[in-house]
């Protein structure tokens, strides 16, 4: 699973309540909410958690489903398949959440037998006719009825963020934006919604879906499709079948109006499931599957093992994607145009989740507590194939945002990565078992060299397919082709918890002519261990480069070198690698020769970072930054653009100047052109700027327009909004999106008719959240009572019916916002000489609270009524 971090933000927001949006924020995905600092706390006494003791194996699910709509009920008849794991068993438990259960059902060759049931507690409890001994199989048939949206707790966490196993979106038709689907979300636990099962990821069954549905939907589950029956009453039975086994929660289903393009990969059938409008963009999109499909396999050297490989794009997800066995699903986001693919593509999402194939799905993790064993490989799948597509360059972006994110949530939680102690499952797809977990599988790659990992994880993937395991199985695999006992690595990272915290100093000694190298571990060593840190070092000497390998393993450590002369760089860390936070004590000179002569990004950006933006005119450092605003890798060229400021108030002010209005014209990367274009505008002024905003506001790139569009709002308001009027034409969600930012900050009553027919209709799934907090602020610019009254009660809509919890819990946000506004806005009027404005504001102020209440007695997000409940 890819866990949205849009999702991830808000949920700390709505940790954190009083945080404000940022309304300047960079139009990306991303941009919802600012970063929040958290303290770490004491951590709760948890109960340790391992694997599930297996009583029975669970050998296949058969099941044939159909749907009432208007109830949302899924009608199930399912025949179970299993056997005894080792011990004689006379009693069958069973996962079942949500369900009634009308009928089950002992079956053998020459009668089914009715048997004696318990369901309560989500638990079905079935007493078999005798006791079964080991491969001894038997099968059982129930009949049931799934509800999931009588559950009485459809809550989730911060990653997952429902676990109703079973959903249907739209399903009485009342959104004329929105499709009606129905699909499922198994991981980790919520697949046990839709049918009994036992529901834990250390079971392994093959599987046989029948689902019948009205003949104009196309379905999509694991495995094939073997037959399609026409049953000549508007309805279709799908039989889909999989012969491969894989676990409980892997299992899918799909049901919607989808546009299939098809593809191909050596035989297979590679299929992209959009809308309908999204069909001739589909390729674009997912077109790059194929080429990994042929990387992963090769480089695996385990074949793809599944019969197909489907994705598919559904509406009103709860996460980011997710790697179901041969059908991958992926949220709405994913749909996107041609200009909006130039400014986000989530390819990572697709790479994610078809490594997942292998590690997840081929390999599977025998218990949550192990869940990095899955989403760790899965991660550093996005590495390698950025790496092998893009380049190394390019690869270490991400993995740097990586360590970034998992050290960001280190500061306010230290937990181990494989954890036995915890509250809730999804309470493990943090950034510690995805981004820590992929830093570490990169660290152990760099430890024993290419040639060791990919034999180590191929031999890993071998032993192991179709079975569950835990961290152990991936050491031994690892020992197994290096010969090496690597417990000491293991268990200092995957069984413990923090990272190093590092000072680094450097020394010469003329007489001895010796280098020193000295190191601090500075981590608290009662909550992380003292680190073995086999660490690369690059040593620059009369224009010449050594490389040298050393191992830190005590608390205070030095290093000596024989050179010829005093080296001009020892740069440590050389492949950067590590999980640490670093203290580099390198002096100015040497920070200018690893920009200069470091052979990778990372070495290139940490000079970067140190010369940081107080950077003086003139000076070496500056004229890095210049030499930076040219270099091949784009964040490079990013971050020179922000550290430019000194460097603009300088003679060569103006020879900067055209180099950013060369940037804002040509940089391949949509990020750069506007952020040269916010540069420009915050230090020069001009008519020829004005001239760059018309022209950047045609740009291929939906995000440049929009920053054109603010720049020439900010400097050129009529022309601006001349512009912007027009624009109202265009109903591509989007430009819809341009139009509103702009209104509100800018526009007022003779906005009001756009504004409330663009919040009805545009479910851009890009920055809705922000959609909300504009709309708000739009109408806080208003004066016509009536208009204002409309806007309430489309903010009142949102805070019920919309699907996203966040979305929800947006709309009851500005609300809050609004009602307090108008209650300043009346005690700043004078009753006395505008009794009529002092009525309105209490009126508006009356309407609020009447919608809150509302939303407060429909809201059934346990979280989110927690929150109401303290307005």
């Amino acid at each position: 699973m890819k866990i949205s971090r849009l999702i991830v933000l808000i949920c700390i927001a709505i940790n954190l309540i009083s945080c404000k949006t940022n309304k300047n924020a960079s139009k990306i995905i991303y941009r919802e909410l600012p970063e929040i600092t958290i303290k770490p706390g004491p951590l709760p006494n948890l109960q340790y958690k391992g694997s599930n003791t297996i009583l029975c194996d669970l050998k296949n699910t058969k099941l044939e489903v159909s749907f009432d709509w208007k109830k949302q009920y899924l009608f199930g008849k399912e025949t179970l398949t299993l056997e005894p794991h080792f011990y004689d068993q006379n009693i069958l438990w069973l996962n079942a959440r949500g369900m009634e259960i009308l009928e089950v059902k002992l079956l053998s060759n020459l009668a089914s037998i009715p048997v004696v049931f318990e369901y309560k507690n989500d638990s079905l409890k079935i007493v078999l006719d005798k006791y079964y001994k080991k491969q001894e199989e038997f099968k059982v048939y129930i009949n049931y009825i799934s509800k999931p949206e009588e559950l009485k707790s459809i809550g989730g966490s911060d990653a997952i963020t429902s676990n109703k196993g079973l959903y249907f979106i739209n399903p009485l038709e009342d959104d004329p934006n929105k499709p009606m689907q129905i699909w499922t979300q198994g991981e980790t636990q919520s697949n046990s919604v839709w049918f009994p099962t036992i529901d834990s990821p250390n079971q392994k069954m093959t599987q046989e879906i029948n689902i019948t549905i009205d003949s104009s939907y196309t379905t999509l589950s694991n495995g094939l499709l073997i037959k399609s029956i026409d049953n000549h009453n508007g309805t279709r039975t799908d039989l889909w079948k999989q012969t491969i086994p894989h676990a409980p929660y892997l299992a899918m289903m799909v049901i919607g109006k989808f546009a299939v393009i098809k593809d191909q990969w050596r035989g297979k059938e590679v299929n992209y499931y959009v809308e309908p409008e999204y069909k001739n963009v589909a390729k674009s999109i997912f077109g790059n599957t194929p080429q990994m499909l042929d990387f992963f396999s090769d480089k695996l050297k385990v074949v793809f093992p599944w019969d197909k490989y489907n994705q598919v794009v559904v509406r009103d997800y709860v996460s980011g994607a997710m790697e179901n066995s041969s059908a991958s699903l992926f949220g709405e986001f994913m749909q996107r145009d041609a200009r909006q693919l130039l400014d986000q593509n989530y390819e990572e999402y697709i790479a994610h989740e078809l490594f997942h194939q292998w590690f997840g799905d081929l390999v599977t993790c025998e218990s949550w507590a192990n869940t990095t064993l899955n989403e760790g490989f899965a991660t550093y799948g996005e590495y390698l194939w950025n790496e092998h597509k893009y380049g190394r360059d390019f690869a270490d972006i991400y993995l740097q945002k990586d360590l970034n994110d998992y050290l960001r949530e280190a500061k306010g939680k230290q937990v181990d990565l494989i954890r036995f102690q915890y509250d809730n499952n999804e309470d493990l797809f943090d950034r510690h078992s995805y981004d820590k977990g992929g830093c570490i599988i990169h660290m152990l790659r760099k430890y024993v060299g290419d040639d060791a990992f990919f034999a180590s994880l191929h031999n890993y993937l071998e032993n192991n397919k179709f079975k569950t395991v835990e961290a152990h199985q991936l050491r031994l695999a690892f020992e197994e082709v290096t010969g090496e006992d690597l417990n000491w690595f293991f268990n200092q990272w995957f069984f413990n918890k923090g990272n190093p915290k590092l000072d680094i100093t450097y020394g010469w000694d003329e007489i001895k002519k010796e280098a020193s190298i000295s190191i601090i571990q500075q981590q608290d060593l009662k909550i992380s261990p003292l680190y073995k840190l086999p660490v690369d070092i690059d040593i620059y000497e009369d224009g010449n480069k050594r490389h040298e390998r050393i191992i830190i393993d005590l608390e205070k450590q030095t290093f000596n070198f024989k050179c010829n002369s005093k080296p001009s760089l020892i740069n440590f860390d050389a492949e950067k690698m590590l999980i640490a936070t670093k203290t580099d004590h390198h002096t100015e000179e040497e920070w200018i020769e690893l920009f200069n002569d470091g052979k990778l990004y990372l070495d290139r950006f940490e000079a970067l970072q140190h010369f940081g933006k107080e950077i003086k005119a003139g000076s070496p450092q500056a004229a890095i930054i210049t030499k930076a605003l040219v270099d091949p890798n784009w964040k490079i060229r990013n971050i020179a653009i922000r550290n430019s400021k000194a460097i603009l108030q300088s003679k060569d002010s103006l020879i900067l100047k055209e180099k950013l209005k060369l940037i804002c014209k040509n940089d391949v990367n949509t990020m750069n052109r506007s952020l040269a274009m916010q540069t420009l505008s915050s230090n020069f002024s001009g008519i020829d700027l004005n001239e760059l905003y018309k022209l950047k506001l045609n740009d291929s790139s939906y995000d440049v327009s929009e920053t054109a569009v603010q720049l020439l709002m900010e400097h050129d308001s009529i022309n601006g909004l001349l512009y912007v009027n027009a624009l109202e034409k265009d109903s591509t969600p989007s430009i819809m999106d341009i139009v509103t930012n702009v209104y509100s900050q800018y526009g007022g009553d003779q906005n009001l008719n756009y504004m409330n027919y663009a919040f009805s209709i545009n479910k851009n799934p890009d920055g809705r959240y922000s959609r909300i907090q504009n709309f708000g602020k739009f109408l806080q610019r208003c004066t016509s009572q009536q208009g204002i009254e409309k806007g309430l009660m489309l903010l009142r809509n949102e805070g019920i019916n919309a699907q996203p919890w966040y979305m929800r819990f947006g709309a009851f946000q500005v609300l809050v916002e609004l009602k307090s506004y108008f209650n300043d806005k009346e005690k700043e009027t004078d009753s006395s000489k505008n009794i009529n404005i002092v009525a309105k504001y209490l009126s508006l102020q009356n309407t609020i609270e009447n919608y809150l209440k509302d939303l407060k007695s429909t809201e059934t997000n346990s979280r989110l009524k927690k929150i109401y409940d303290k307005k």
